[in-house]
C-alpha cells in the first residue's frame, strides 16, 4: 500500500459482470458511447472510470490520494437468494484481487459475499482473508426488511470479526413511491438506509457482542449523527429501546466508523462531535455523480489532516 491519504469509498466493476448478480431486481448495466447505463437510465459515469484500473489510478493521482479502496457498486450486491450468486461473487472477488495486485500498491479491495448463505459467505471470507489485498467486505445496510441485528446479516458480521475483516456498509437506493422524483431516492433514501443500519448496530447489541468489529457507515453515517441525542433519550425512557441490554447510544455510536463524505462542513463537524475522531476516514464515492473529485477538501476544511486520515484508514483496514 502506497503512503498517503486513503479513499475508503470508491467503486469498481469489470464489464463482464455488468449483467449483475442472478436474481437482481435491477436491469443490467451496459456501456454506450463511453457512458454507463442501468437499463436505459443514464448514470453519468464514464464506463472506463468504473472498469479500468489504469483510469482509476490516474484519477486517484489527480485527487491527491495515495491509495483507493475499491468495492462493488451497490447494484452488484447479491441481494437475491439465487443459486448462481456464489459464482458471481467468486468472479468479482477474483477480478478485484487481480486488479489490486497489478496496481503497484495503489489499490486495495473490499469483496462481495453471498448474503443469504452463511456457509458460502464463510468460505468466501476465508478466501478474502488469505488474499492480502482484499481487506474486508462491502454489504448493503438492509437485506429485505432486516438489518444487522438479526440473521443472516448479523452472522456475516460475526464471521468478519472472527477473521479480522473490515466491513463497509453502502446503501442501495431502495425505491419508494414518495421518493420517485427529484432524485430523492438517493438524496433522502441513501441517508435513511444507512441510519437504519446504524440504529440496528447501536441498539441491537451487535457492538457489545462483537467488540472487535470494524464497520464503516458511508456518506458520513447518513442522518444518524443528528439522531444520537434522540436515540439516547429514547434509551433512557423506554424499555423496548433498551431491550438488547446495550450501553448508551452515545457510547455505542463511538464504536462505528465513518467516511467524511457529508457534502457539508457543518455536518462533518457534527459527525466528528458524535463519533470517535480516530474512526473518520476519507471517502469519495468515486466515480458516481454524488461523489467528490477532490474528497480531501472537506476533511481539510474541518481541520482533519492527511496523516490522521491515513492512520485511521490503515487501522480500519487492519494494516
Amino acid at each position: 500500500m502506497t503512503t498517503g491519504p486513503v479513499d475508503i469509498h470508491a467503486h469498481w466493476l469489470p464489464e463482464d459482470l455488468f449483467p449483475l448478480p442472478p436474481g437482481s431486481p435491477l436491469p443490467p448495466l451496459h456501456g454506450r458511447e463511453g457512458q454507463m447505463f442501468l437499463g436505459e437510465l443514464p448514470l453519468y459515469i464514464e464506463t472506463e472510470a468504473m472498469t479500468d484500473p489504469r483510469r482509476v489510478i490516474a484519477d486517484t493521482d489527480a485527487a491527491g490520494l495515495g491509495t483507493r479502496v475499491l468495492s462493488a457498486p451497490p447494484f452488484a450486491f447479491p441481494v437475491a437468494d439465487d443459486p448462481g450468486v456464489d459464482d458471481y461473487v467468486g468472479r468479482f472477488n477474483d477480478a478485484l484481487a487481480a486488479a489490486c495486485r497489478d496496481s503497484g500498491d495503489r489499490l486495495l479491495g473490499l469483496g462481495l459475499v453471498s448474503l443469504h448463505d452463511v456457509d458460502s459467505a464463510r468460505a468466501q471470507m476465508n478466501q478474502i482473508a488469505a488474499s492480502g489485498v482484499i481487506r474486508g467486505i462491502a454489504v448493503p445496510p438492509l437485506l429485505g426488511s432486516t438489518s444487522f441485528d438479526v440473521a443472516p446479516m448479523r452472522d456475516l458480521l460475526t464471521i468478519a470479526s472472527e477473521l479480522d475483516l473490515a466491513v463497509l456498509v453502502h446503501p442501495m437506493q431502495l425505491p419508494r413511491q414518495e421518493w420517485s422524483s427529484y432524485y430523492l431516492v438517493n438524496l433522502i433514501g441513501n441517508p435513511v438506509e444507512t441510519t437504519t443500519a446504524a440504529a440496528s448496530l447501536v441498539l441491537g447489541g451487535v457492538l457489545e457482542a462483537l467488540p472487535d468489529l470494524r464497520i464503516c457507515m458511508l456518506h458520513g453515517g447518513g442522518c444518524a449523527p443528528a439522531l444520537v441525542g434522540r436515540w439516547e433519550h429514547g434509551w433512557k425512557q423506554r424499555a423496548d429501546v433498551r431491550s438488547a441490554e446495550t450501553r448508551s447510544p452515545r457510547e455505542g455510536f463511538t464504536a462505528l466508523w465513518f467516511d467524511t463524505l457529508t457534502h457539508d462542513a457543518a455536518a462533518l463537524e457534527l459527525l466528528r462531535a458524535q463519533s470517535d475522531p480516530a474512526h473518520l476516514m476519507c471517502g469519495s464515492d468515486y466515480p458516481f455523480d454524488m461523489g467528490l473529485p477532490k474528497p480531501l477538501e472537506l476533511p481539510h476544511a474541518a481541520g482533519i489532516d492527511d496523516a490522521t486520515l491515513e492512520r485511521n484508514a490503515r487501522k480500519f483496514l487492519g494494516l
